[in-house]
């Protein structure tokens, strides 16, 4: 681990018809490390995950991606991340290989092997099947794949092992530690599946209404919280922890 931040949010603000939905929102994710940002339902995870990647401007504040600024390197953060925010969109009519070579052509990196990356989410076997013929299992490993296949210095992804059965969160848990340990990469990563962030997080982020209130280690929260992040997490949802109170 390293002090070299892959994501850094200072006072970062989003607005939407005069209600603010990101308010002051500070938070820093390390580079070489996996985030794990966690919140209930319309806390803003997903707002904020849409202006990292240039999906939505913020109203106030700065945010540095890979030390590039969200508002004026917008093209440049772009093919330095992967990401899977919301339900991903296919090509429905062609297979799993020809949806990656677009993709690829769109971010004008050609030099990947395609069936080593179907292979590493579980999906060397699909061939010529379109994607319309997926499960929901199946279009979440191709959203993975997709996310990976430019080979990006930083995944953001929002709730990426949606859909998937017990042995495909294994697999995708074993695949996100590879990325970081032998492939250079950074994971920002959200999910209500709490245990799964318990297995593979370095640091965890709650954000309240719009607010990162809380940013504290994994081993932390551990030494805390023995039986685990989800007494955590429930703790500060229900007043047990301050919400001014930063590690």
């Amino acid at each position: 681990m390293n002090n070299i931040s892959a994501v850094k949010v200072e006072n970062l603000t989003k607005t939407f018809d005069g209600n603010e939905v990101i308010k002051n929102c500070n938070m820093n994710v390390q580079k070489g490390t996996i985030y794990g940002f966690l919140g209930v339902n319309g806390a803003g995870k997903t707002t904020v995950f849409k202006m990292l990647s240039g999906l939505l401007t913020p109203t106030m504040g700065n945010a540095q991606v890979l030390e590039m600024d969200v508002m004026s390197q917008r093209s440049e953060i772009l093919r330095n991340i992967g990401t899977i925010i919301e339900t991903p969109i296919f090509y429905d009519h062609l297979s799993a290989t020809e949806n990656l070579e677009i993709h690829l052509a769109y971010m004008e990196a050609d030099d990947t092997d395609i069936d080593s990356v179907l292979a590493k989410v579980g999906l060397n076997n699909t061939g010529k099947q379109p994607v319309s013929k997926f499960s929901l299992g199946m279009l979440q490993r191709l959203a993975i794949a997709r996310a990976i296949i430019h080979k990006p210095k930083l995944l953001i992804l929002d709730e990426p092992i949606n859909g998937l059965d017990p042995i495909g969160i294994r697999e995708m848990r074993e695949l996100f530690l590879d990325l970081v340990k032998n492939q250079d990469m950074t994971l920002l990563i959200s999910s209500h599946i709490l245990s799964e962030i318990e297995h593979i997080a370095d640091t965890i982020g709650v954000i309240v209404n719009g607010t990162v209130i809380r940013e504290v280690s994994l081993a932390e929260v551990k030494a805390e919280y023995p039986n685990g992040l989800e007494d955590y997490f429930i703790d500060i949802m229900t007043g047990g922890i301050s919400d001014d109170k930063n590690d």
